[in-house]
């Protein structure tokens, strides 16, 4: 029996930058919750159709090409004749189309018979295209039968008799209420490669424009590293006295500790205030090593006076 359910896309404006999406979807949520308007979502009229079928006629109706995490679909059907409705893999539907001398059994999904009303819903699996299909039951012994061919590929001639009316009703997903939302882009702080050293690399990186604004931290060494993000105001402390480091590490929650190739991120608040990265190797080395780090933030780029300050 197959289960129901909603996938609700998110509309995201993207930025030049490679970003990671589920921070990004993460700060729009906590944004729209901080303002008390999330967006409320619903089906909506879409394109709608009106065919005409015969005896056995199949109709081909959208083809729907569900995400990696699968989709799910409504439609209203009508018909004067009652009609089978399923859904198969567009692939294969074509391919029995093409070639109707060959008998392919075909895998259908959703199948509801004897309709002549309803709203459609179905859940899609992800990754394959799948296609409606809408099935006149008139003549049609059982309504789907193994080997299309026999339909599909029938030039014979027909018995006229009134066709069956059917009226498709799609429907989309769309937002309904609070529907401007603020909009991010990711933007890029630094990106080098430096010469190691004992003595603590420190960025100054900003101050943050909004809570919840998220910092995207890239480095690879060849040697394991802590980086930290902390207060300006500290770093300067640990830049000075690197054994100030240990304590300073105690007032943060956004680090990480013995690391060679890694990619984090974390989040800042108005509260506090300037922020800095520092970049330490964890043990002594000697000879010239280098390390590579990216520094990206989201920032703010429309409707910001939706954000909670």
């Amino acid at each position: 029996m197959d289960s129901a359910w909603f996938q609700l896309p998110a509309a995201i404006k993207s930025g030049y930058m490679r970003k990671p999406y589920i921070a990004l979807i993460l700060a729009c949520s906590l944004a729209a919750a901080a303002w008390g308007q999330d967006r409320v979502f619903d089906w909506q009229k879409a394109n709608s159709e009106a065919v005409q079928l015969d005896p056995s006629d199949y109709h081909t109706g959208r083809v729907y090409r569900p995400g990696p995490d699968g989709g799910n679909i409504h439609v209203d059907i009508s018909a004067r004749q009652p009609v089978t409705i399923a859904m198969t893999w567009m692939e294969d539907w074509n391919a029995a189309q093409q070639h109707p001398e060959q008998p392919k059994e075909l895998s259908f999904r959703c199948v509801r018979e004897h309709v002549v009303s309803t709203t459609y819903v179905c859940a899609l699996p992800p990754g394959r295209p799948m296609v409606l299909l809408i099935h006149d039951e008139r003549n049609a012994g059982r309504v789907l039968v193994k080997s299309i061919g026999a339909v599909i590929g029938n030039t014979g001639a027909r018995v006229f008799v009134s066709p069956n009316d059917v009226n498709i009703q799609y429907y989309s997903w769309s937002c309904v209420a609070n529907c401007v939302q603020p909009e991010y882009e990711w933007f890029r702080l630094v990106k080098e490669k430096y010469k190691l050293s004992t003595v603590p690399k420190v960025y100054n990186l900003l101050t943050p424009e909004y809570d919840g604004q998220e910092l995207f931290v890239r480095v690879k060494a060849p040697l394991p590293m802590t980086i930290a993000v902390i207060p300006q105001e500290l770093a300067d402390t640990v830049f000075d006295n690197r054994a100030a480091l240990s304590s300073t590490l105690a007032q943060t929650s956004c680090k990480q500790r013995g690391v060679q190739t890694l990619s984090f991120n974390c989040s800042f608040n108005l509260a506090d205030g300037p922020q800095a990265i520092i970049a330490v190797p964890d043990t002594a080395f000697s000879g010239t090593k280098k390390a590579e780090i990216e520094l990206q933030t989201q920032k703010c780029v429309a409707n910001c006076n939706l954000l909670a300050h």
